[in-house]
C-alpha cells in the first residue's frame, strides 16, 4: 500500500472508526422478502479486519439512519459495543457515542452518502473516508476514497490504511 504523507500523518492519528453500514459494509442493496424480512450481506473479511482493528485498541462504532435486527446481529457478532441505529442526525450520534465512551477526538469516520457528511464534519472527527460507490457529495467531502466498493471489503482496505500507518500492521 503506498501511502502519501498527508495521508499518513492523517491515518497515524486514529482512535476510533465510525462506521455507515448500507453502501459501506453492505452494498446498499436492500432485499425484502414477501414476508417482511429483511436482508443484508456483509462480506466477511470486513469482519476479521474490525476484529483486528479493535485487538489494536482502534474503538469501532456503527451509525445508521436505518433500523436492523441484521445490523444488531452482526454488531454483537463482531462485539461492537457502540452502535446506533435510527440516527435521526449522525452528528448528535457521534456525540451520544462519545458520552457512551467512544474517543472524543481522533477518529475516523466511513460513509457514502450524503447525510454521512455531518459525520465527516464532527468535531471528534479528523479523518474521513468514502466509497468510490459513495454519493458525489460523500466522496467530495473525503479525506480518502477506497479502492474497494461498499460491501466489498471496504473494512480490509482501511484496517491495513490505518495499522500501516501507526506501524501496527501485523502482516
Amino acid at each position: 500500500m503506498d501511502l502519501n504523507p498527508a495521508l499518513t500523518q492523517l491515518a497515524s492519528t486514529v482512535r476510533g472508526i465510525i462506521f455507515d453500514v448500507d453502501g459501506v459494509l453492505t452494498n446498499g442493496q436492500i432485499t425484502y422478502s414477501d414476508d417482511g424480512h429483511e436482508y443484508k450481506t456483509f462480506h466477511v473479511q470486513d469482519g476479521a479486519s474490525i476484529k483486528l482493528l479493535q485487538r489494536h485498541n482502534i474503538a469501532v462504532g456503527i451509525i445508521t439512519g436505518r433500523r436492523s435486527p441484521t445490523v444488531a446481529r452482526r454488531a454483537r457478532e463482531l462485539d461492537i459495543s457502540y452502535l446506533i441505529q435510527g440516527a435521526q442526525s449522525k452528528a448528535l450520534a457521534v456525540d451520544t457515542l462519545i458520552e457512551q465512551g467512544f474517543p472524543a477526538a481522533g477518529n475516523a469516520a466511513v460513509g457514502d452518502d450524503i447525510q454521512d457528511v455531518d459525520v465527516f464534519n464532527h468535531p471528534s472527527v479528523a479523518f474521513s473516508i468514502s466509497v468510490p460507490n459513495g454519493h458525489p457529495v460523500a466522496r467530495a467531502q473525503a479525506h480518502w476514497i477506497t479502492q474497494r466498493s461498499g460491501g466489498t471489503g471496504v473494512a480490509v482496505e482501511i484496517a491495513e490504511l490505518l495499522l500501516r500507518a501507526q506501524d501496527t500492521w501485523p502482516f
